[in-house]
Parts: structure tokens; sequence; C-alpha cells
């Protein structure tokens, strides 16, 4: 059975991919699956798959590229403030509410 692990990457957040092939690149999060530690960026771990034809969906055949997963210990958060990348930790307020903050700079990523 498996249970759930939470990510301190979401979905729709800037980051920079700091290992593997795409090195340097820097995109948005399309997907996150915490449970398997991987991510979907933007533009990035592009793979290409070939596609039959589907005329009941109105999806044409051929080959397509399309993003892949890439783990996600390969990819930091960007820094709003500095604009590098930097790592995570939560900010734990007393009324128990959690946010996300940038470990280097101390600003926050949660839009509130």
């Amino acid at each position: 059975m498996r249970g759930t692990k939470r990510s301190k990457i979401k979905k729709n957040d800037q980051v920079a991919i700091i290992a593997g092939r795409d090195k340097g690149k820097r995109g948005r999060v399309l997907e996150v699956a915490p449970v398997l530690g991987k991510v979907k960026v933007e533009a990035a771990g592009m793979i290409k798959r070939h596609q039959k034809a589907n005329p009941s969906s109105n999806r044409g055949g051929g080959i397509i590229e399309k993003e892949s997963w890439i783990d996600i210990s390969n990819v930091q958060l960007i820094d709003p403030q500095s604009g590098k990348p930097t790592r995570v930790k939560y900010d734990v307020q007393p009324d128990g509410t959690k946010t996300r903050v940038a470990a280097g700079s101390g600003h926050a990523l949660d839009k509130a």
C-alpha cells in the first residue's frame, strides 16, 4: 500500500532544472506526482512519442513531442526576490497555518 508524500513544489511554480540533460532551463510546473517524486516542467524533458490517429476523438497521428517526468530532486524553486534557485522551508504561524518560504531570502512563495 502506498502512502502519500508531501511535495514542496506545487503546480504552476516557476522552477530551475539543476541536473540532467536540461540543466539550466527554467519553466513552469505542469504536473506533480508526489508519490512518485516526479514533476513535469514546461518545455523540459521533451520526448518523442508515436501516436496512432483516432478519428473518433479527432486526433491526428504522427510523432508528437511532449514533456516527460523529471525527478523532483533535479528541480529547485525560483526565489521571486532574487530570481535564483532556492531551497524551500515552511514557516508555521502561531495559528497553525503553514506558508512556503524561500530559504535564501525568507521571501514568501505562496500567493496570499
